[in-house]
């Protein structure tokens, strides 16, 4: 509480005391302090003359003059209280920072001018690409801008009711990030949900000049869009929160990546959320795992990825909804694809943010943020049962722990926390230490220098994700190539029937329709349209729903 310089005046004794106090005396007992304070200020309340509307205020008070010395007081510097300033300059700008320079006028003026070299002045969304250049946007923006302009109840977007929806857009949203925002989102909403992304991705399918092959197996529309969703979320959505905000947008490279989609026509150069090669590699890892074809798989179905290299304890984890959205992973003990995306670039990238919370969130029994030595404990259990059963003598837990507390440097003794393995930068082997037995045994083998110079390097060098993906590709190519030969060469021998009949495997019944509408477009030997329509028939009949065109989204229940 403030005290007036001339209330004290009226007291001597308190303003004494008030000066010690000042210089760190502590000899004034509180007690006695706070009654003394307390009375006075009841005395100034009580003495305190009424104030009327417009009556001036009193005259300061002149202080009486006292018989007895006054002990020295030192000089006190007067609190004065400025008035809070009303020019602070504005700071936060969640639309964006407004640009003062820019003319809207004459942006709408080159839309007004576009539309009228359109018939009708009326756009439809292929003639929406030269609207959207126009408004100096990127090409893959025009579904948004059509669906925003009302173009998917008629079928076309006149030029007038564009013109309003851009001007309010220009008027309100003041950067990329947030345009896009609130041209993908639902009414009202300020975030971006999964299926706010469908529009735009089909558009990208049924543009796209790398994606041409795919317009004849329009039953792979749905899975190419639910892979690419998924990484995009995986990416962006820091917070897990499954909503997109303008500011994760601004922090990730998202938009400009769609923005290169305009200029590069191979679209497997693109490995931030577009590859195809991507796509195929986790859609056949998918395939090969579920067994009955439902697009779910068990909890055993899972554990056989990689040859069961990942522990079951780590699986029981996921399975649990540790790391997964909805309660169906929960109640029916299934996973979809959507989840087995976020699974397969977990496993085999560890070194991403993303990834590094994924597995954190999995080893984090009790949800308490910090990986106990109890919980370290419980996940290195089955991987020394798992090494005695191959006969190799496992480490003892304590010389593991101290090699992987020196290997993370908690901040912490005792205590490691998602912070401390994100600094550390060998996340990786931390978790692969503890439930990833093949690749646990992999670091053993390795050079100590060199997996140091791979921390130390910090060049423009591909993800472990990106290596994983070029490499399967590779290898499911050359296995569809080799498989085909087999069966050519086996149908002109007789006695080799059986055998034919006994390896048609699981491998035999994934999707051969990407891989060969892949290999036809590179070589520009098109197959048929029926030879399209009858493979992805005879494959995919009985695997995909109804409703392919359906995306299951993550939040689904």
């Amino acid at each position: 509480m403030m005290i007036k310089e001339t209330s004290l005046r009226r007291d001597p004794d308190l303003r004494g005391e008030l000066a010690f106090l000042a210089r760190g005396c502590d000899f004034v007992l509180p007690s006695r302090f706070k009654k003394r304070l307390k009375s006075f200020q009841q005395t100034q309340i009580q003495s305190k003359p009424e104030k009327k509307p417009g009556t001036p205020l009193p005259p300061p008070a002149t202080s009486p003059s006292s018989p007895r010395p006054l002990s020295p007081v030192p000089h006190v510097n007067n609190v004065v209280n400025a008035p809070l300033s009303i020019n602070i300059p504005r700071f936060y700008f969640p639309e964006g920072l407004p640009d003062t320079c820019s003319n809207h006028e004459q942006t709408l003026n080159r839309i007004e001018t576009a539309f009228m070299d359109i018939e009708d002045q009326k756009a439809d969304i292929y003639e929406m690409g030269k609207i959207a250049k126009v408004c100096g946007c990127p090409l893959y923006w025009k579904a948004p801008m059509f669906r925003a302009a009302g173009g998917e109840k008629t079928g076309f977007v006149a030029a007038q009711s564009f013109i309003a929806m851009w001007r309010k857009l220009l008027n309100n949203h003041h950067d990329d990030a947030s345009k896009f925002i609130c041209l993908l989102a639902k009414p009202n909403c300020s975030s971006l949900e999964q299926e706010d992304f469908i529009p735009l991705l089909q558009d990208v399918v049924d543009t796209h000049p790398g994606l041409t092959f795919l317009k004849d197996a329009p039953e792979f529309h749905s899975r190419y869009i639910t892979t690419v969703i998924q990484r995009i979320f995986y990416t962006v959505n820091r917070s897990w929160s499954g909503k997109i905000t303008s500011m994760e947008i601004r922090k990730s490279n998202f938009l400009q990546t769609l923005a290169l989609l305009e200029e590069e026509e191979d679209i497997n150069q693109i490995t931030d959320y577009f590859s195809y090669e991507h796509f195929y590699v986790i859609y056949c890892k998918f395939w090969e795992l579920d067994t009955d074809h439902d697009l779910y798989i068990s909890q055993a179905d899972l554990s056989r990825y990689n040859d069961q290299a990942s522990s079951n304890r780590i699986i029981e984890r996921i399975f649990s909804g540790a790391v997964t959205r909805g309660k169906t992973i929960q109640k029916e003990g299934r996973m979809s694809y959507a989840d087995f995306v976020w699974f397969l670039i977990s496993e085999e990238d560890k070194r991403n943010p993303t990834s590094i919370e994924y597995w954190f969130r999995c080893m984090d029994v009790d949800g308490d943020g910090i990986l106990s030595m109890y919980e370290l404990e419980y996940f290195y259990e089955e991987q020394c049962e798992r090494m005695e059963t191959m006969g190799i003598e496992p480490l003892p837990f304590h010389d593991l722990l101290c090699q992987m507390l020196d290997l993370v440097k908690p901040a912490t003794d005792g205590k490691i926390t998602l912070r401390d393995l994100k600094r550390c930068r060998m996340a990786h082997i931390f978790y692969d230490t503890f439930f990833n037995l093949e690749k646990y045994l992999d670091h053993e083998q390795r050079d100590p220098f060199a997996v140091q110079k791979d921390v130390e390097n910090d060049g423009p060098e591909p993800s472990d994700w990106d290596r994983f993906a070029a490499e399967e590709y590779e290898t499911l190519v050359a296995e569809e190539s080799a498989q085909a030969q087999f069966q050519e060469g086996d149908m002109d021998e007789p006695g080799n029937h059986h055998s034919q009949q006994t390896d048609t495997r699981t491998e035999n019944q994934t999707p051969h329709v990407l891989t060969h509408s892949f290999e036809d477009y590179e070589t520009e030997e098109a197959a048929s349209p029926s030879e399209f329509g009858n493979k992805g028939n005879k494959i995919l009949s009985a695997s995909l729903p109804e409703k392919c065109g359906k995306l299951h989204s993550v939040d689904e229940e």
